[in-house]
């Protein structure tokens, strides 16, 4: 008799309708959480705004949005363990794809501020939901393809993005992101819902309880190693890609760095280092050891971006792209902060998971501005990163090995 763990596994479910949905959704949601990156410039110079209240106005705006993603995190994260992944994936896009239409309209920068808040806290809810329901559907022995898929395709967004805005206005941008949101809407109405969640539902287990998180201290320290593994890939996107104009400014790069085209470069490494980072996990059959690879893959990259003595703006989007594809294990970690929580909480610790590391930036973001006067550009960019690394190695290093974990429990 064949021992069952032989069996062969069908790769035809990597190409399910749920891993195809939850990729488009990923598109868009990376496509409308950038947006607002590489038409900062141009849409708040268009408000009337000089280069000085860009940066200032940018910042806020920025910091607002990332305010929304943390709070719609916990909410949409709550809601898929109470509710159901599907309900989660339909009231999140409707919400950031009506907000980004809005944007498009938009005449004042504090409005535009508090729309990207709205659309921060609808696209709180795509990868987090997303990837919670593939791990759910997918063997074990998929799980890492899975992500892999998921990030790649959803990471291409940023690059269709910038695209977009090279050919359209920034305010045709932002009604782009919008009507994608609608497209995407219809392709979900043949998803169906997880079965691990059918049955908890059924079971009526207590779901959904962000203070779980709090009132068990092993539980808690999970939480924050997979949060703290996930640091340097928001400070690379947050800090060193939304602001590569000043730095590039602060090295003596030529010709100017164009801040969205930094972004993009930063993306398209990052869709190939997410297709890199799902094999080499299961490759090596670890999480552990595919995240380690890859965040001294960042370290290294930061040390050259910020002291390589880059002077010519080509080299500088050479190692935009190395970046990005290092920190390609965004859902690398997700799919391991899935694998370490039961059924009843995995939806609400992935969708807060991820948030609260894009929701970083409320920190990182602030310390790199208030150490610019004394220690320049480069000199807070190396501090701000110093922390986020010590913090990531650490959290590795304590984390559990998720890779063959059952999925089929409660907490």
């Amino acid at each position: 008799m064949k021992n069952p763990t032989q069996e062969p596994v069908s790769y035809r479910a990597l190409f399910s309708l749920p891993v195809i949905v939850a990729a488009l959704g990923y598109f868009v949601d990376v496509y409308d959480l950038l947006v607002f990156n590489i038409v900062r410039v141009p849409s708040l110079k268009d408000l009337g705004l000089s280069p000085e209240e860009v940066s200032s106005m940018g910042s806020k705006i920025y910091n607002w949005q990332q305010a929304g993603l943390l709070v719609g995190g916990i909410l949409w994260g709550i809601l898929a363990d109470k509710r159901g992944r599907l309900s989660v994936l339909f009231g999140s896009i409707i919400t950031y794809s009506i907000a980004n239409i809005f944007c498009g309209f938009v005449q004042s920068p504090d409005l535009y501020a508090w729309l990207r808040f709205v659309a921060g806290v609808g696209l709180a809810g795509e990868l987090g939901a997303g990837l919670t329901l593939v791990a759910e559907i997918l063997p074990q022995k998929l799980r890492g393809y899975g992500s892999s898929i998921v990030a790649s395709v959803g990471l291409l967004g940023a690059v269709v993005a910038f695209l977009t805005n090279n050919l359209f206005d920034w305010r045709t941008t932002y009604f782009v992101g919008g009507g994608l949101g609608g497209v995407l809407l219809l392709l979900r109405i043949g998803v169906l819902e997880s079965g691990m969640f059918e049955k908890i539902k059924i079971q009526n287990t207590q779901r959904g309880s962000l203070l779980a998180f709090f009132n068990n201290a092993p539980r808690f320290w999970k939480y924050m190693r997979c949060i703290g593994v996930g640091l340097p890939t928001y400070f690379v996107i947050g800090v060193l890609a939304t602001f590569s104009n000043e730095f590039g400014k602060a090295l003596g790069v030529t010709p100017d760095i164009v801040a969205g085209k930094c972004v993009m470069y930063v993306f398209i490494g990052t869709v190939v280092g997410d297709m890199f980072s799902g094999v080499l996990s299961q490759w090596l059959k670890s999480r552990k050891k595919a995240i380690g690879v890859m965040t001294t893959m960042t370290l290294l990259g930061v040390a050259f971006y910020l002291y390589g003595g880059i002077t010519k703006a080509d080299m500088f989007y050479l190692v935009a792209s190395a970046l990005g594809f290092s920190i390609g294990y965004i859902a690398m970690f997700l799919t391991a902060t899935a694998e370490s929580f039961g059924t009843n909480l995995r939806a609400t610790a992935t969708s807060t998971v991820a948030n609260f590391v894009r929701a970083t930036t409320l920190l990182t973001l602030p310390l790199f501005q208030y150490f610019k006067p004394t220690l320049g550009v480069l000199g807070s960019g190396g501090l701000v990163a110093s922390l986020c690394f010590a913090i990531a190695y650490l959290s590795l290093f304590l984390m559990e090995e998720t890779f063959h974990k059952e999925l089929d429990y409660v907490e």
